[in-house]
């Protein structure tokens, strides 16, 4: 009876020791194939009285130097002319927000008067679909016309993102035309198309990229599950005293 008693205890162990690994690969497992999370306005903070928070990267796609020259630039903007831009670049939107809808709703969350909206312009990224978005208050169109502002938007920041998700080029590019238009300058226009530009596909998006990693987590993950048990098991029987007595 006592041999059977540590028999039946020496199973139970076996049993934990091998399926501990594995719960753990399992919850890892779950954690790196869970998409990033959906971003809605109401995660984004607000903005206080003299903000200097030009730039908001949650999508993480800007330099520390290059977010660091935007935010020089934008803060020179601001004194010389009080006109204010900002960008903010999101993971993803939550589920039925566009590009479009995210925009206003941030614009009005930071400005929500028309007295604080008027020298305002409010650029934004969604890096999933490199989708984007501007809106400008009422002071800021007669520099910034509305066809000027979605130029900004739709060439000057998604050309060099076509060409291989440049987004430092992108926020580069598009501070730097904003930043002349606002101080009453010659718009210096949107980037010139060339032959050499990968207009279509050769270039996986933001989107196919994660899947792509997150797929690679679960093949590497699995095939530690497999791998974890079958060396613990091994390293448990070595180290388990004989039976014997």
């Amino acid at each position: 009876m006592k041999q059977l008693l540590k028999r039946v205890f020496r199973s139970q162990k076996h049993l934990i020791w091998l399926i501990l690994p594995l719960v753990t690969v399992i919850l890892a497992a779950s954690l790196f194939a869970a998409p990033a999370l959906a971003t809605g306005v109401y995660q984004i903070p607000n903005l206080t009285a003299a903000n200097d928070t030009w730039v908001l990267d949650q999508g993480e796609v800007i330099s520390r130097l290059n977010e660091g020259k935007i935010s020089s630039a934008f803060k020179d903007l601001a004194k010389q002319t009080d006109k204010e831009v900002r960008i903010v670049t999101v993971r993803r939107l939550d589920y039925g927000e566009t590009p479009e809808s995210f925009t206003k709703e941030l614009f009005k969350k930071w400005f929500p008067t028309k007295e604080a909206q008027a020298n305002q312009t409010l650029l934004v990224l969604d890096t999933v679909t490199n989708g984007t978005a501007i809106i400008t208050g009422d002071q800021v169109k007669p520099l910034l016309t509305d066809s000027i502002a979605e130029s900004v938007a739709t060439e000057t920041v998604t050309v060099p993102l076509r060409n291989g998700n440049k987004y430092n080029q992108a926020f580069l590019d598009a501070s730097d035309r904003l930043v002349a238009v606002l101080s009453g300058k010659a718009d210096p226009g949107p980037p010139k198309i060339t032959d050499n530009v990968q207009v279509e596909g050769t270039f996986k998006k933001a989107e196919e990229t994660n899947q792509g990693n997150a797929t690679a987590w679960v093949v590497g993950l699995l095939i530690a599950a497999t791998v974890i048990p079958m060396a613990t098991y091994y390293i448990y029987q070595i180290n388990q005293p004989s039976s014997d007595g």
